[in-house]
């Protein structure tokens, strides 16, 4: 389409509208920026869908590496207590299943010692006359040495001043002021529970008396039928791989902690395999579902790389142990397959499965020689994800690189435009300028012609012509 003016309006001083007229010549050469700027808009909505479904891969590389770590969710071990109350416990993956027996006589204690009520409160001097006294405080039972705390007038000679003073010098003790209805004393109690903790004084010269010193006891009990004993009630080694949280006595009732294969963490690591790879169907399902409003597939609907990755993912999901076993496919952990390529979990006979056959449900998908599920799985997964190698990796650099040159061509034409904008529109500026000044330029033309004057003569042919005189 061409540029149209109207020759009335040029003439009658209105001008031209420079603009409009300026960016209807750019329009006729914008074509291929045009084209470019759609190019680059379908290669960043191809960038987007790439970089979700990668990262959705990466989540399925996880929820693998889950189930193919020797040390992961699927053989781990949980230890259960009959009686909480009593104890607890927890087991590493290297724990050997089995049933114990447990009864605990009595639990770990912190060694605890305080003073009598002080006539004087808590900030009254606890020396009788004297400048300075004496509190030797032992701790870790009658075999330790004792620990002198000087006491000195005014500097720690009230309980909130000497609590103070016994806390920073971190001798593993917590002092502290209890005041109530009788009046204020010192406590001491120890931060080690069992022998280490046992706190005792052994000399004192102020005006506090102490009362017996309490707690420092170890923990007593028994594992099946063993005698054990345990400065802290939390006690690790006594039954390989398991930890035992002492809470109370059991009274003479044996606790039987059972050891066996953590069903919960086992059954979270597939489910979470499930969702992440039903996610990873799902996004590549989306590309290549024909919008039918639009006629058109998503923006990856023809990219061969996420045909190859679809392709690599069903192979992996079809595959079958060598030689058979229990569990030879997923079919026979209660996973199926759905039309769409999804799969569906029937949490019934999954955890059967794991139940009836826990060492065959953990070769399924690993084992010594590398051929379980997971394992393949993982070792695709670790090419597919791959920063340098991985399918989507390779088409984003790509994808990358053109729109790169893309955003490089574009900058270069709209600076090629706008220099082309800028001479355009110089030019008729100047234009416009003269059209703007044409009716004056006319009635100056008109008024000049006015004032000029005409004579008559006669020529030979006997015709008259025109003089211009000056009219002066």
């Amino acid at each position: 389409m061409g540029v149209s003016l109207n020759p009335a309006a040029l003439l009658s001083g209105q001008g031209i509208d420079v603009s409009s007229l300026v960016n209807q010549i750019l329009a006729k050469g914008s074509g291929q920026l045009t084209e470019w700027q759609s190019e680059q808009y379908t290669l960043q909505s191809q960038a987007s869908a790439l970089n979700t479904v990668n990262n959705d891969l990466t989540n399925l590389a996880t929820a693998i590496t889950a189930l193919s770590d020797p040390l992961g969710a699927i053989t781990s071990q949980a230890a259960t207590s009959s009686n909480s109350s009593v104890l607890t416990a927890t087991a590493l993956t290297t724990a050997i299943p089995g049933t114990h027996s447990i009864a605990v006589t009595n639990v770990a204690s912190a060694g605890t010692v305080y003073s009598d009520e002080f006539s004087g409160g808590a900030s009254g001097s606890i020396l009788p006359s004297a400048s300075s006294g004496e509190i030797d405080l032992q701790i870790g039972g009658s075999s330790s040495t004792p620990i002198s705390i000087t006491i000195t007038k005014g500097i720690n000679d009230t309980l909130t001043s000497l609590a103070k003073d016994i806390n920073s010098r971190n001798l593993g003790v917590n002092a502290s002021v209890v005041t109530d209805a009788n009046g204020s004393r010192l406590a001491l109690v120890s931060q080690s529970t069992g022998t280490p903790g046992a706190l005792a004084i052994t000399s004192n010269n102020t005006s506090l008396t102490f009362a017996a010193p309490s707690g420092g006891a170890n923990a007593v009990l028994s594992i099946d039928g063993i005698p054990y004993s345990s400065a802290t009630n939390t006690i690790t080694g006594a039954i390989p791989g398991v930890t035992l949280n002492l809470a109370g006595g059991s009274s003479g009732n044996p606790v039987q902690v059972t050891v066996g294969p953590d069903a919960t963490q086992a059954t979270t690591a597939v489910n979470n395999f499930v969702t992440a790879y039903n996610q990873v169907i799902s996004d590549i399902n989306t590309q290549f579902t024909v919008n039918t409003a639009t006629n058109s597939e998503g923006p990856l609907g023809s990219d061969s790389s996420l045909r190859q990755l679809q392709s690599s993912l069903m192979k992996d999901i079809a595959y079958a142990i060598p030689g058979g076993g229990a569990y030879s496919g997923l079919a026979g952990l209660g996973i199926s397959m759905n039309d769409d390529g999804t799969l569906s979990v029937d949490s019934s006979q999954l955890n059967s499965a794991l139940s009836s056959n826990p060492s065959a449900f953990v070769s399924f998908f690993q084992n010594a020689t590398q051929t379980g599920f997971a394992d393949t799985f993982h070792k695709d997964l670790i090419d597919l994800t791959s920063p340098t190698r991985g399918v989507l990796n390779l088409d984003l650099a790509q994808n990358k690189a053109q729109q790169q040159d893309l955003t490089k061509s574009i900058t270069n034409f709209e600076r090629q435009l706008t220099a082309e904008q800028t001479q355009l529109t110089n030019e008729y500026n100047q234009v416009n300028a003269s059209l703007q000044a044409y009716p004056l330029l006319l009635q100056e033309v008109t008024a000049t012609l006015g004032t000029m004057s005409w004579g008559g003569g006669s020529g030979n042919n006997g015709s008259s012509s025109p003089i211009l005189t000056s009219g002066l």
